[in-house]
């Protein structure tokens, strides 16, 4: 009930009723319904921003969504287990695999080179789960170019290994004179006299003291591609490209049982040793040569000695003597 209000009038000596003004009374109506409307809906704000007036549809949904953050978690703690177990298998390759086969290893920055070009994961851009969502496409990204990687350096490393009966049948692996055909190891590989002028300069071979006749034979399979006398200083020399980077010479023979184009096996006669070209004494000066660089003889001889015999020729080669040629 409202209350009643009085006001005194002086003129009738009593007190009278206030009675309100009609509008004055709508518009105390109409400002108490925008003010609760004002608060209704500042009310009704909150609410929907807050969890209490949540659906269950909604509840479901931000169930699903606490659900699939937790699996992203563990998918990544899982695709970290993975790229350990890639590069420790990516190190294997490349210090076991290709170190067997004698083949280069793949850089580094080649395996773990970044994808670039346009941006791969735009469509995540915004969402409420974009970091994580991008974390791990990134890894999976990365993680598939490196088993593509990988999966085409075994697809290579399987191609070696069919064909390592090949490769160690090509590998210079005999002497080029038999033992019982030698008179001694005249000159080692390294720094050594030179017989014509005396000053000291470096023996790119060995050379093999033998009697002239004396049959040379090819230290790995190969094909001839030198049986002539061109190349100054060698007289009659014979080349073979063994393959896999290696190739052997063969100088001042006297003459071949070869010639150019001809395919060898290890062990068969390829000349005779000779005193051809610039050399003091009938001998055989023999030159071993990986990927074009001239490397130490000595180093391939393991098919056809004893440890003994083989620490006795290494000690006459380390000798720095007079070479022949």
């Amino acid at each position: 009930m409202a209350k009643v209000k009085y006001y005194y009038d002086p003129e009738k000596l009593a007190f009278l009723k206030i009675r309100p003004k009609k509008f004055k009374f709508i518009g105390s109506i109409l400002l108490f319904l925008c003010s609760s409307a004002i608060f209704g809906l500042l009310a009704l704000f909150i609410l929907i921003n807050s969890d209490i007036l949540e659906t269950p549809r909604e509840k479901i949904q931000q169930r699903e969504l606490e659900s699939f953050k937790t699996n992203y978690i563990l998918i990544n703690k899982k695709l970290d287990l993975l790229a350990q177990v890639l590069d420790e298998l990516e190190t294997r390759d490349n210090d076991i695999y290709r170190a067997y086969f004698n083949t280069a290893a793949i850089p580094e920055e080649q395996r773990k080179s970044g994808l670039g070009g346009f941006n791969r994961y735009r469509e995540f851009v915004g969402l409420s789960s974009e970091k994580i969502l991008v974390s791990t496409n990134k890894k999976i990204d990365q993680l598939s170019k490196q088993i593509a990687i990988q999966s085409e350096s075994l697809d290579d490393i399987i191609e070696l290994a069919k064909g390592k009966e090949q490769l160690l049948s090509s590998i210079p692996a005999i002497q080029p004179v038999k033992n019982e055909d030698m008179k001694r190891m005249a000159s080692g590989f390294g720094y050594r006299s030179d017989p014509f002028t005396k000053i000291r300069k470096f023996h790119n071979g060995m050379d093999f003291s033998a009697e002239i006749g004396t049959p040379v034979y090819a230290t790995g399979d190969g094909s001839i591609t030198i049986a002539n006398n061109k190349l100054s200083g060698y007289g009659n020399l014979i080349e073979v490209d063994h393959g896999y980077g290696y190739k052997t010479r063969y100088g001042h023979l006297s003459k071949y049982n070869v010639k150019q184009g001809q395919s060898v096996k290890r062990g068969d006669v390829i000349g005779f040793v000779g005193s051809s070209g610039r050399s003091s004494g009938p001998h055989l000066h023999y030159e071993v040569y990986y990927q074009n660089n001239i490397v130490n003889p000595i180093n391939y001889y393991y098919a056809d000695i004893s440890a003994k015999e083989f620490e006795l020729l290494s000690q006459e080669a380390n000798q720095e003597n007079q070479s022949l040629d």
